[in-house]
């Protein structure tokens, strides 16, 4: 059974409920005073007799029956020992007697009856009396009764009323809650068709459209919507990330056949000369060992190329799993007067400039200065390959708490669509694939270092006219004493 039949099947019940609850006290009330008037004047009417018997000179009791009892009241009262009925004249009239009760229980069934004579209703009330004669003190029984014709069509109409005006209330309280279930429930089906959409399908875009209050149900909608907003997030984030591991692989892939390639020939070749015949090949012994220098040299430079590329890949792959480094306050002015040193021996073609490091005297970061040192390098070798001719300048700024390491160039530079791509993996700018060497990997290393410092870099370029990289790193406010 749905929600909606269930709800409307409670709510039903309890009406029904209530209604038989009210029902009942109306009809209670209703007979309560109805009768309770008739049994205050019968009460009433059996005060007012004497019970008194004796002979008529012709033989015949004498009527001890008294009092205005009106032609709706009648009396009668039966005299055990002597077995004679007394009735009222209306009684006698009409041919009516009650019965009577037996001499050894009218004590015990004194009190309000009632009864049917000839398809008559009548309420009686009865008691035990003793009635003075000739003989002495007789019991007897009085019954003094009223006709409640009407009062009995009146209940009979009211139960009628009540019966009919329940169920027909019942029934249109089913019908209008059945179909105000339905429109509140409607929503809830909503969400179950855009849970089917989602589960059949693909399309994390579909959102419940809902105009109503702001109620649970409401409530609910809001939730399922923002639920799925943040599975579709959570989806796109994910092919983004397959996307990304593919190209992964697929680009590491090829950077690795390449020096596979080279390796591979040059072992071919040197196997091929040495296992020649002396005398069985054309070349000369400095020609051969001039050659397999050449060949040892390129598989030598290809394996180097190859353990950067693992390293790298490695570094990457940390970054990656979410490991971290020890990071402790550095000072700027010794790491940065290093690095300018040791730049100075990169190979390069064009003009190596450093700028006054003096005013970094005193000033930390925290940090790890070998992966401080690492990121530097990164981005001062990268001028120094896309720079043919020209300077590259490295010097440092403030702002706020901020301390800014900029590196220009004057080289080939980019274009400014392209910027936003340089930090992805093995993304090299096309103007510089198959220029310069590289395999578009170091400057995703050197983001995710400055990340883990709590820094940010800034690009600015122009292509043709050169890069300028600015690496922001929060300084240190409290330096260790030294």
């Amino acid at each position: 059974m749905s929600i909606k039949l269930r709800l409307t099947a409670w709510y039903s019940g309890i009406l029904a409920v209530m209604l038989l609850a009210l029902s009942a006290a109306i009809y209670g009330f209703v007979y309560y005073n109805t009768y309770g008037d008739l049994k205050d004047r019968l009460i009433k009417q059996a005060s007012q007799v004497e019970p008194k018997a004796g002979l008529n000179y012709d033989g015949t009791w004498q009527q001890i029956l008294r009092g205005p009892a009106g032609q709706s009241l009648f009396a009668q009262l039966y005299i055990y020992d002597l077995q004679q009925m007394i009735p009222s004249p209306n009684m006698t009239e009409i041919q009516l007697e009650f019965k009577v009760p037996a001499k050894d229980v009218v004590k015990n069934q004194q009190g309000f009856l009632q009864a049917s004579y000839n398809g008559n209703p009548f309420l009686i009330y009865q008691q035990a009396v003793d009635v003075t004669t000739l003989n002495g003190n007789l019991p007897a029984v009085l019954q003094v009764a009223v006709y409640t014709g009407e009062q009995v069509t009146m209940l009979n109409r009211l139960q009628n009323i009540l019966l009919v005006g329940s169920f027909a209330t019942l029934i249109a309280a089913f019908t209008f809650g059945l179909f105000l279930a339905r429109k509140s429930m409607s929503p809830i089906g909503m969400v179950i068709e855009a849970a089917n959409g989602i589960q059949t399908g693909n399309d994390l875009s579909s959102r419940i459209e809902y105009n109503g209050p702001p109620d649970e149900i409401g409530r609910l909608i809001e939730t399922v919507n923002n639920m799925l907003g943040r599975m579709e997030g959570a989806y796109r984030e994910l092919e983004e990330s397959y996307a990304t591991q593919r190209r992964f692989v697929s680009d590491a892939s090829h950077e690795l056949r390449t020096p596979l390639t080279t390796i591979r020939g040059n072992i071919d070749l040197l196997q091929k000369i040495w296992e020649m015949e002396p005398g069985e090949s054309r070349m000369t012994e400095a020609e051969i060992r001039q050659l397999s220098v050449e060949s040892v040299k390129d598989i030598a430079d290809e394996s180097k190329r190859m353990s950067r590329l693992v390293g790298d890949m490695l570094s990457l792959a940390r970054a990656d799993t979410g490991r971290t480094f020890d990071k402790e306050p550095v000072a700027l002015e010794p790491m940065m007067t290093e690095v300018a040193r040791r730049a100075s021996f990169l190979p390069r073609q064009a003009e190596w400039s450093v700028g006054n490091m003096g005013h970094l005297n005193g000033k930390y970061v925290v940090g790890n200065k070998d992966y401080l040192q690492q990121m530097l390098f990164i981005f001062i070798d990268n001028a120094f390959k896309y720079t043919p001719s020209g300077v590259v300048t490295l010097d440092s700024v403030f702002y706020q708490n901020q301390v800014g390491i900029r590196i220009t160039d004057t080289g080939i530079g980019m274009d400014k669509d392209e910027v936003p791509h340089i930090f992805e993996r093995f993304y090299r700018a096309d103007e510089s694939r198959g220029i310069t060497e590289g395999i578009g990997l170091g400057l995703s290393i050197a983001k995710w270092i400055i990340d883990e410092h709590g820094g940010s870099v800034e690009v600015v370029t122009r292509q043709g006219e050169g890069t300028t990289f600015v690496i922001w790193l929060p300084l240190l406010f409290a330096p260790p004493l030294e």
